[in-house]
C-alpha cells in the first residue's frame, strides 16, 4: 500500500507540474464584425490557419483579396492580431470560438469595438430575393447634401445575392468591396487592415440612396444613378506645377537621417518618379505594389523612383518604423523619404510642396524627364479593384515610360 500510495503522489505531481494545454482559436471560417454606429456592423470574413510551425495566422477576404495576417500574439486569453502594413491591430479576448475587443489606430486615437465568431461563413445574411441586378456603372455623389460634394464612379458586378465592385473617385478607389442585394438593400463591406468601410442603400433599376460609414468616425450620405458614359475627370489634369515653378524640388530624410533632394547625383540625367503617399494609405500600397513589380521586371539604368510619405505618427520614430514596416513588407528598394510627421494634412502637405496646385490626393505620381522637366502629373491610382481601368492604368504607364526614356 505504501508504495501505491508513492506512486500516485508521483503522478499527481508530475500532472500538476505540466503545462495547461495551450489556448488557440478553431482552425477554419470566421465572420469579424466591427461596430460602426449604435446601430451598423460592418462584416467581413477571414479563415484561421496554422503554418508548419504551428503559428495561427488569418487570411482576411474582401472579394478577390487575400490579406494574410500573421502578427499574431497569444497569452493567456489575450489576443493581439497586428496587420501586416499599417498600424492598425485588433487587441482584445478570445476563446477557441470568439474574439471580442478593439480596432486600434493608436497616432489617430481611434477606437473601433470588434467582435468575431467561429463557423460563420456568410458575410451578410439575406432574406429576401434580389429586386434588381445593379451590375454596371453608376454615376455616384458623395456628400451631396455638404458645401463640398464629391464625385465616384460606382462599378459593380452582381450574380444572384452576391455583388462585389468599387467606387473610384479622383483621388482614388474604395478597393475590394464585398456584399450583397437583399431585396431592394445593397450592402458592402471591406476591411484591410486600414480601411473600415460600410455601404448600405435602397436601390431601384435607376437609382442608389445611400450611407457610407468609414469606421465609427465619418458617415457620408450618397446618391447614385445608372450612366453607362460616367467618366470621373482626366488624372492627369487635376494637379500641376503653378505659374512662376519651373521645377519640381524637395529636400527629406531617409530612414538613416540623411537629407535626399532631387538635385542629387544620383537622379541627374535620368528619368525620376516622385510618389506622394503615406504608409497607412491602402492605395498608396497598391500603387508600392505596381511600382515594385514593374521595377523588378524592367530594370533600367536611366530610371529612379523616389517616395516622399506624408505621415500621421506623432513621432518621426513611428513615422519611420511605418516606413520601413512598408519596405520590408513589400520589398521596396527605392527611396522613401519622410516629407512630413504627425498629420496626414493635404493643406499641410501643400506648404512642403509649394510649388504644386494643390496637393489633392494621396498618392500622386510626378513623372520628371532627363533634363529635369515635369512632363506629367497623376492624380489618385486606379488600382487592381477597378478592373479594366487599373489595365488601362497599366498600358498607359508603361507607354509614358517608355516614351521618357526613349528621348
Amino acid at each position: 500500500m505504501k508504495y501505491r500510495i508513492l506512486a500516485l503522489l508521483v503522478l499527481v505531481f508530475m500532472a500538476s507540474c505540466q503545462k495547461e494545454p495551450e489556448k488557440g482559436l478553431l482552425l477554419g471560417e470566421w465572420r469579424g464584425e466591427m461596430q460602426v454606429s449604435k446601430d451598423q456592423r460592418l462584416p467581413f470574413n477571414f479563415v484561421v490557419s496554422k503554418d508548419a510551425e504551428g503559428s495561427f495566422f488569418l487570411e482576411i477576404h474582401n472579394a478577390d483579396e487575400v490579406i494574410v495576417v500573421d502578427g499574431i500574439s497569444m497569452e493567456q486569453d489575450s489576443i493581439i492580431i497586428r496587420m501586416p502594413v499599417f498600424e492598425g491591430y485588433i487587441a482584445g479576448t478570445f476563446s477557441d470560438t470568439t474574439i471580442n475587443g478593439l480596432f486600434i489606430k493608436e497616432s489617430l486615437e481611434r477606437y473601433v469595438p470588434f467582435m468575431a465568431s467561429y463557423g460563420e461563413p456568410e458575410r451578410f445574411t439575406t432574406i429576401s430575393k434580389a429586386k434588381v441586378d445593379v451590375s454596371g456603372i453608376w454615376e455616384t455623389h458623395f456628400d451631396f447634401d455638404t458645401e463640398e460634394p464629391y464625385p465616384a464612379k460606382g462599378i459593380f458586378y452582381q450574380s444572384g445575392n452576391t455583388l462585389t465592385g468599387t467606387f473610384r473617385t479622383t483621388t482614388g478607389d474604395y478597393r475590394y468591396l464585398e456584399g450583397v442585394v437583399d431585396g431592394d438593400s445593397l450592402k458592402l463591406s471591406a476591411f484591410d487592415g486600414a480601411h473600415v468601410f460600410l455601404f448600405i442603400a435602397k436601390v431601384t433599376d435607376s437609382t442608389m440612396d445611400g450611407t457610407f460609414f468609414s469606421g465609427n468616425h465619418s458617415v457620408e450620405s450618397f446618391k447614385a444613378k445608372r450612366n453607362a458614359a460616367f467618366e470621373l475627370p482626366d488624372a492627369n489634369s487635376l494637379t500641376y506645377l503653378k505659374e512662376g515653378y519651373g521645377k519640381f524640388e524637395f529636400s527629406f530624410p531617409d530612414v538613416s537621417g540623411k537629407m535626399v533632394s532631387l538635385s542629387d547625383e544620383r537622379f541627374q540625367d535620368k528619368v525620376v518618379l516622385v510618389q506622394i503617399m503615406g504608409t497607412w494609405c491602402p492605395n498608396c500600397l497598391d500603387e508600392t505594389r505596381f511600382y515594385v513589380d514593374y521595377l523588378r521586371k524592367n530594370p533600367h539604368p536611366r530610371l529612379e523612383f523616389v517616395a516622399l510619405a506624408f505621415e500621421y505618427a506623432k513621432t518621426e520614430e513611428k513615422a519611420f518604423e511605418g516606413i520601413e514596416r512598408l519596405k520590408n513588407n513589400v520589398g521596396v528598394e527605392y527611396p522613401v523619404l519622410l516629407a512630413q510627421v504627425g498629420t496626414s494634412s493635404k493643406t499641410k502637405a501643400n506648404e512642403k510642396l509649394p510649388m504644386l496646385n494643390h496637393v489633392l490626393s494621396y498618392p500622386t505620381t510626378i513623372y520628371i524627364d532627363r533634363k529635369g522637366e515635369v512632363r506629367k502629373i497623376h492624380t489618385g491610382f486606379n488600382g487592381p479593384a477597378t478592373g479594366d481601368k487599373h489595365l488601362e492604368f497599366q498600358q498607359e504607364f508603361s507607354e509614358t515610360l517608355e516614351g521618357l526614356l526613349g528621348e
